[in-house]
């Protein structure tokens, strides 16, 4: 699959295909590093993905990447995207900063 777009709309399809086949499956977010991935690396990011339960165990798939990735940092797991925002935020307000690093521990 090689899909251009934001994270939700690239795991929208494969996603509800699950659900409509009462395939459990659930929406997660965190962020993704550069681990493994050769260089020039790109920034760290914001990412989203899915897990379904096939077989008795959760397995992830990510369709914006489209290759098995480590160093996945797990923030949420909600039923969509609405579940599982970055950040919610009522009124006015800014970010000045935010970073995050990911390291390989041996």
């Amino acid at each position: 699959m090689n899909v251009r777009g934001c994270v939700v709309t690239s795991l929208t399809s494969p996603f509800s295909f699950c659900r409509c086949m009462n395939i459990p499956a659930r929406y997660c977010t965190g962020y993704l590093g550069d681990i493994g991935v050769p260089p020039p690396y790109g920034p760290m990011d914001f990412a989203g993905w899915f897990e379904a339960y096939l077989g008795g165990r959760w397995y992830t798939f990510d369709p914006r990447n489209n290759i098995p990735r480590i160093g996945r940092v797990l923030i949420a797991q909600g039923r969509d995207a609405t579940d599982v925002p970055i950040t919610h935020t009522f009124g006015p307000s800014t970010l000045v900063s935010f970073k995050v690093w990911t390291d390989e521990v041996s």
